[in-house]
């Protein structure tokens, strides 16, 4: 039985590894690639491999693989990639993994300079992949520095601009706020809209000369040919669109562009080897066959892959409402929550602060008490001194016999126990009016800590949130029992003073 040949074809994303019979085609390999990966737009792809004389050649599919001209490795290496690009992206790329693929390998020829991107454009894609890699821009996370390993530039671009790599990222990061919400397969799609647009997008381009041994380049692409002079890859000279194009040959190394106006003359030109002829013309033949399909309607498999796709698209877009609904929901319930713990903390500073206008309330109570009885006693001292004095001028005015020294040592003390009735009456009349004063900012209190309680009370009826609820019970219990004992505060505080001013 013959000995297996292990190969290895490597994705953009990943190395994959297989054992082939020596009497393996090209296209039994490629079709357990595509099944591996799970791809079915399988007519944009081929293998490339590296040939003996070191030159990059695509796998023919109707030969066997021994018998082409791979170089000798063990494992024979392989690369998976596109060798044909669709017109526009948006409107031929159907499955997300080809997506993936086209993304992958255009970001690498951009970064590697295969094709050319200005300054601003380059910024912009890169906002895409960034945020085709690390999902959504959140400042909290996402800080200075956090792009630092990322390659997201061509070295070009950044030797030309005077600008430092912090510089640099924080413009990335400044378009990359701005697609908050894209998901990535499509921030991927983006990337390759504006892409597709590049001059070198799509373009294979050959070392040509023409029958003036004049070097050119030869760039062959999606809708047609076109003709560069050697410096300048970006503005085509000759251009002929596959529909003009009647007929494509080769001889050896000559190779003949026949247009369908037949009084046009042919476009000849010569490549450096026949097999860079041939690599040419089956360019030409894949690149044409697909510009005719994409003008046709679309096969039965094409239809159901888009019909599949679009379920696809659907189910995710749901999906993403009901995550985004789901995290909107989370917010607000957090931010709710915040809330109530904020309004929770008013409520204690508020219940501190009128715990302390009732201690100085009770304070004022205590004065006004003691206020009270020094006004009694010093009112009963007044009213004995005034019954004293009413004696000692009922005795004067009773007892005529009595002599006139005696009258006058009465009289004296008369006068000093009516000045001592005026003091009396006098520290009774301020103390009076001390106790008016006290019993304003009693009631004064009082009528605060009727208005702190009412507004205490309102401020602590629970209104629970509807998510989370648990987590606010213990709070409300705590809350609400602390309020319990500053409102029996209140209440005692009121039987008090009524008690008081009932006296």
């Amino acid at each position: 039985m013959p000995k297996p040949v292990n190969v290895r074809v490597i994705t953009m994303d990943a190395e994959l590894e297989f054992a082939i019979q020596p009497n393996t085609s090209g296209k039994q390999l490629f079709d357990q690639v595509v099944k591996t990966i799970g791809l079915r737009e399988i007519w944009f792809f081929g293998l490339q491999y590296t040939d003996s004389k070191g030159l990059t050649t695509w796998l023919k599919l109707n030969k066997k693989v021994l018998n082409q001209d791979v170089k000798k490795e063990n494992p024979l290496q392989f690369k998976f990639r596109a060798k044909f690009y669709p017109e526009d992206v948006s409107e031929e790329l159907i499955q997300d993994i080809t997506v993936r693929l086209f993304y992958l390998q255009v970001r690498n020829a951009k970064l590697s300079d295969e094709i050319y991107c200005p300054p601003e454009t380059s910024v912009l894609l890169a906002s895409y992949a960034v945020q085709a890699k690390h999902g959504d821009y959140n400042s909290e996370i996402h800080k200075p520095g956090c792009l630092a390993n990322d390659r997201l530039l061509p070295q070009r671009v950044m030797d030309q601009h005077k600008l430092t790599k912090e510089q640099w990222e924080e413009r990335i990061m400044n378009w990359w706020a701005e697609h908050k919400g894209m998901p990535r397969e499509d921030a991927m799609m983006e990337y390759l809209k504006i892409a597709q647009d590049l001059e070198m997008y799509g373009v294979n381009y050959f070392e040509i000369k023409n029958k003036k041994g004049t070097d050119l380049w030869l760039g062959v692409d999606a809708l047609g040919l076109n003709i560069y002079e050697k410096d300048d890859k970006l503005t085509p000279k000759i251009g002929f669109p596959w529909s003009e194009i009647r007929n494509i040959s080769f001889n050896d190394k000559k190779f003949v562009i026949k247009p369908i106006d037949k009084k046009a003359p042919d476009f000849v030109f010569f490549a450096p080897r026949l097999r860079i002829n041939k690599r040419i013309l089956s360019l030409c033949m894949g690149n044409h066959e697909l510009y005719m399909r994409r003008r046709k309607p679309d096969t039965i498999e094409v239809q159901q892959m888009k019909a599949q796709a679009r379920e696809e698209k659907l189910a995710k877009q749901q999906e993403r409402e009901k995550l985004r609904r789901e995290m909107e929901a989370r917010e607000q319930a957090e931010k709710k929550q915040q809330e109530y713990a904020e309004k929770i903390k008013q409520m204690q500073e508020e219940m501190e602060n009128r715990q302390k206008e009732l201690l100085e309330a009770q304070d004022s109570i205590r004065r006004l008490e003691e206020q009270l009885r020094q006004v009694q006693k010093s009112k009963a001292e007044l009213e004995a001194k005034q019954n004293e004095l009413e004696e000692m001028l009922k005795k004067l005015e009773n007892d005529k016999a009595m002599e006139a020294e005696e009258k006058a040592r009465l009289a004296e003390a008369i006068q000093m126990k009516q000045q001592e009735v005026l003091r009396i009456q006098e520290e009774v009349n301020q103390k009076d009016e001390e106790t008016r004063k006290l019993q304003e900012e009693v009631e004064d209190a009082r009528r605060r800590q009727e208005e702190a309680a009412a507004a205490l009370l309102d401020a602590t009826t629970p209104q629970h949130l509807n998510i989370h609820e648990d987590e606010h019970e213990e709070n409300d219990d705590m809350v609400n029992g602390e309020f319990g004992k500053f409102l029996n505060s209140c209440i005692d505080l009121d039987f008090e003073l009524s008690r008081l001013f009932s006296n």
